[in-house]
């Protein structure tokens, strides 16, 4: 049977059910026999018969031999079923799905292959073609192979379900934290906005300054009076400006290093807006010393 790549086990198996199946065989074989038997002892008694008398012998006995033969058939059928069920019965629990192919049955070079082996396997004499055997039940297949494979297969695709997971839960945990920086970020960028918006106010008060500075110059030409203390509150406005963008600066500069202490933009902001009062307070002043027109 090393033609069919059948191990020693298997080997065996297909011996057993060969066994069974010559000694069914031979029952049936036996059984037909009598058939033809019974007939030569019950109607085969006289010399001579007609025609008709042939004929419904004949009948009979077709009748008769073709019952044990159908019967016989169905029986193999049935019995091959039972031995797919047993075959289908293990590979399920081993979570295989064995397939067939029915044009197989019925290539004469294995079928003329499974007559030779069976000829040489029952032609010693140890061995009675009508020898009755117990049929043993199939083994389950070999733990150590079949299901160690399925074991390790499980094994590495459980390992990689959890290396899966891992790198899901890294992934995530990046996703989360880039989503934290980007909310930073433009946390930062809309408190700059606003700082340069800031900025663009006191670019605004210097050139407001500028022009007081120019309408200064000109009344000191015109009120000589007046000259002393519009220099003198010039210069103060002047202190007073620089001051401010001293302070201004160094706010800056503490918000680059510390962008994201809230706390400390809100303390400048308030500063900033004391600033503004205050130089609002010295435009007033300012405009004290305007000579009326």
């Amino acid at each position: 049977m090393a033609e069919f790549g059948f191990n020693e086990h298997h080997q065996n198996e297909v011996i057993n059910y060969m066994r069974f199946a010559r000694s069914k065989r031979a029952l049936r074989l036996k059984t037909i026999d009598s058939c033809f038997q019974d007939l030569k002892e019950s109607r085969l008694v006289e010399e001579t018969f007609t025609a008709d008398e042939v004929t419904e012998m004949l009948e009979g006995l077709r009748v008769v031999v073709r019952g044990e033969v159908e019967t016989e058939l169905i029986n193999t059928a049935h019995t091959n079923v039972l031995l797919l069920r047993q075959l289908f019965s293990q590979a399920e629990k081993f979570y295989l799905r064995l397939q067939t192919d029915i044009s197989e049955l019925e290539n004469r070079e294995l079928l003329e292959q499974v007559a030779e082996f069976e000829k040489a396997e029952f032609k010693s004499s140890g061995r009675k073609a009508n020898q009755e055997t117990s049929k043993p039940k199939l083994a389950p297949l070999n733990e150590a192979g079949v299901s160690e494979l399925l074991n390790k297969e499980i094994s590495r695709l459980q390992e990689e379900n959890d290396k899966l997971k891992s790198r899901l839960r890294a992934v995530e945990s990046q996703a989360m934290s880039a989503l934290e920086e980007k909310s930073k970020v433009e946390k930062t960028l809309k408190e700059l906005q606003k700082i340069q918006g800031e900025q663009q106010e006191i670019s605004s008060l210097e050139d407001t300054v500028a022009a007081l500075q120019a309408d200064f110059q000109k009344s000191l030409s015109d009120s000589t009076a007046s000259q002393k203390n519009l220099q003198d509150n010039l210069v103060e406005a002047k202190h007073e400006l620089l001051r401010v963008q001293e302070q201004l600066a160094l706010t800056e500069k503490e918000l680059e290093k510390k962008f994201q202490q809230t706390a400390a933009y809100r303390n400048m902001k308030e500063m900033l807006s004391k600033k503004n009062e205050q130089i609002k307070e010295i435009r007033k002043r300012l405009q004290k010393y305007e000579p009326d027109e």
